[in-house]
């Protein structure tokens, strides 16, 4: 079966593409369509933010963290049963991880065979936003630009005279924006804040997006060009074909709530695949973990922000410091799991303490493992990324290697590290956290 789809580009980061490909999920969601919702590269806040309009899990699509070979399998799961399927890019449509544009939009979209919607920020321009598309349309032979949103247009002159200097391009205007405050969506120091922080206001901002989006882009047009894909070859991902089940069915307890929300969805459904039953708890309110836990998964979000409230739930902080099972921590998890955040008591299970710095730390790692530990074994490869402004002083050797780096701290029940990693290219991490799980009472 054909999944329809589109790719929504853009010529650089800040150009609207969350705006228009979020609105675009919502209005079409509206029209009663299913609609799966996925992001290329490693960002966790944009997919909440889709999973919002589209009523569905937003999932990642990164060539580099699982492989190119995997990113139509993972395309075709997460968009089984949709009407229809929306990609949102990264950064400029060629930008990825180098020079080549390996993990970039294009490269995804030719991946797919994806018709590419390239999102302009026309502010500063009119007839020069012609040569602009040229250029993207003709760059990359193997990728097919399908049409153009115009955004932040300032009047029906300026669309006009867009438009007018498009149609030698022949790429078709399929929207035109208007520049509207009311839809900004609030940001901190990485970036957009998370939907599920904001709660009931993010709801209205999505719904703000799909009205915005219905009225400015022509969604029949839009519809007909998701058609216009070929099918895929190839089955779906299916995480059952990836890890053996466990017949103990241990809990895993996973950390949510406002502090820990970034996550792959494919992790849960590894894990669940491997036999686990999975219990979500949030640090910030919850004083026990699960019954019954077994293992533990404490992801990326943000916890700098949260640290007064983490520190203030000592309950939970000392069963996590005595607990004796294995635990997975990336990020925030790392910084939860040492001996100060910011000055705030943490679980320290982790020797070191962490503090809030002006840098950020961003990149894709090639990282080779030092340490054994619940996920890892000593050489070892995993592709992963950081994202954070947070620095970790502590003497304790590294879990993982890289070129002028390295991080984190493993042993036999610890696997904590700044790497994010993605589980559907590295699905032996959830089978060996399952596989070394325990019953309660066999960890006392």
């Amino acid at each position: 079966m054909v999944t329809p789809r589109l790719v929504i580009a853009a010529p650089s980061s800040g150009s609207g593409k969350t705006t228009a490909a979020t609105g675009l999920i919502a209005a079409l969601r509206s029209r009663g369509l299913t609609v799966s919702p996925h992001k290329v590269g490693p960002d966790y806040i944009d997919p909440g933010y889709h999973a919002l309009a589209a009523g569905r899990p937003g999932r990642n699509l990164d060539p580099w963290l699982v492989g190119e070979e995997r990113i139509v399998p993972l395309f075709r799961h997460g968009a089984d049963g949709c009407d229809i399927a929306v990609v949102e890019g990264v950064m400029g449509m060629f930008d990825g991880r180098d020079e080549t544009g390996f993990a970039s939009t294009a490269h995804v979209a030719e991946l797919l065979a994806a018709p590419v919607v390239l999102v302009v920020d026309v502010a500063a321009q009119s007839r020069s936003v012609a040569a602009l598309v040229h250029g993207f349309a003709t760059f990359q032979p193997g990728v097919r630009l399908g049409g153009v949103v115009l955004n932040r247009v300032g009047s029906d002159r300026h669309a006009e005279l867009c438009r007018d200097a498009l149609e030698a391009t022949g790429v078709p205007v399929l929207g035109a924006i208007r520049r509207d405050d009311a839809v900004v969506t609030p940001s901190r120091h990485l970036g957009l804040i998370p939907a599920s922080e904001r709660g009931t206001e993010a709801v209205r901002a999505v719904e703000r997006l799909g009205e915005l989006i219905g009225k400015s882009c022509d969604l029949d047009a839009l519809l007909r060009l998701a058609h216009t894909a070929p099918p895929l070859p190839g089955t779906p991902w299916d995480p059952s074909e990836q890890v053996v089940s466990v017949a103990s069915g241990p809990v895993v307890a996973v950390a949510g709530g406002a502090a820990f929300t970034f996550g792959y969805a494919e992790h849960v459904e590894l894990l669940r695949a491997a036999g686990a039953d999975v219990a979500v708890f949030d640090p910030l309110r919850d004083e026990a973990l699960p019954d019954g836990t077994a293992a533990l998964v404490l992801g990326g979000g943000f916890p700098e922000v949260h640290a007064a409230e983490l520190a203030a739930n000592a309950p939970l902080r000392e069963q996590v410091a005595a607990f004796g099972g294995p635990i997975a921590a990336e990020c925030a998890g790392l910084l939860y799991l040492c001996e100060e955040l910011d000055g705030q008591t943490m679980c320290g299970r982790v020797p070191g303490r962490a503090t809030m710095t002006s840098r950020l730390t961003l990149g894709y790692r090639d990282a080779v493992a030092v340490a054994e530990s619940p996920l890892t074994r000593p050489g070892e490869r995993f592709h992963g990324h950081e994202f954070h402004r947070t620095t970790l002083t502590t003497d304790a050797p590294p879990l993982f290697r890289w070129q002028n780096g390295g991080d984190g701290y493993g042993d036999a029940r610890i696997a904590a590290s700044y790497l994010h990693l993605h589980w559907a290219g590295h699905p032996e991490a959830a089978q060996r956290l399952v596989s070394s799980s325990r019953s309660p009472s066999d960890l006392r």
